[in-house]
């Protein structure tokens, strides 16, 4: 056990790491053409819309958080004067309420994908296996917060802040830490790490072209006519993430 747990925690971390800035930095420089996805804004747009925003709004709290919450050195909070007991409830409620939303907001996503028979045809194995990755990864998170209500002290935070930020230092116990965490942290790890490894491969790329080469980019649709000599750009072309 000892060493399946420093296989998932001690080596697993550096391999999906690994892949996801060499994957995502050779898709970035040589396939930008393939950050795109069947388009079906045009089916079901509120149910999109809704979906769409409440997501984006909840991914990027719950993202911000994790990687604050993560990566702050401890003593930096300690000299602020935020005890690990503050910083684990401030977690809980603003993780919780942005986690609801992103609940919400995947649940219409996933449910507008996978029972609409029009958008179920346009859509690849990717975009459905990564909706389904995320929505598992979001409801182990949720499923965390009653755990963590049962020790407000704040160890257990700063169990996980030491383990992620000895991971990134290179320290070669790092792993122990996690050996006799609650499962569902553990689970949450691991498909946490899991989405980082297939991120590369995935429509979620499209994260590196927000939001400066996003918002400057050109977005038109470029149509000819029989009777136009030249092109005609017409409406914007920027799509919702989903």
């Amino acid at each position: 056990m000892t060493t399946f747990n420093h296989v998932l925690f001690g080596w697993y971390p550096y391999l999906c790491l690994t892949v996801f800035l060499v994957g995502s930095w050779l898709r970035f420089d040589r396939e930008q053409y393939t950050w795109k996805t069947g388009s079906s804004q045009l089916l079901r747009r509120r149910q999109l819309m809704w979906g769409s925003n409440l997501f984006h709004i909840g991914i990027l709290v719950i993202f911000a958080g994790h990687f604050v919450g993560l990566l702050t050195p401890i003593r930096l909070f300690e000299v602020i004067g935020i005890s690990h007991g503050a910083k684990q409830m401030l977690a809980i409620v603003v993780g919780g309420v942005a986690g609801i939303a992103c609940f919400v907001g995947l649940t219409l996503l996933v449910h507008r994908r996978l029972f609409d028979p029009r958008i179920r045809a346009t859509s690849s194995f990717g975009d459905i296996a990564i909706l389904l990755m995320l929505y598992a990864q979001l409801v182990l998170g949720l499923v965390t917060i009653p755990v963590s209500l049962q020790h407000l002290d704040g160890e257990e935070m700063v169990r996980f802040m030491t383990w992620a930020q000895g991971i990134l230092t290179l320290e070669p116990g790092a792993s122990a830490l996690i050996a006799d965490a609650h499962p569902v942290f553990k689970a949450h790890l691991v498909l946490g790490m899991t989405i980082f490894l297939v991120f590369p491969f995935t429509r979620l790329v499209h994260v590196w072209s927000a939001p400066v080469w996003y918002l400057g980019r050109r977005g038109y649709q470029v149509v000819r006519t029989k009777r136009a000599a030249g092109p005609v750009a017409v409406g914007a072309a920027r799509l919702p993430a989903e």
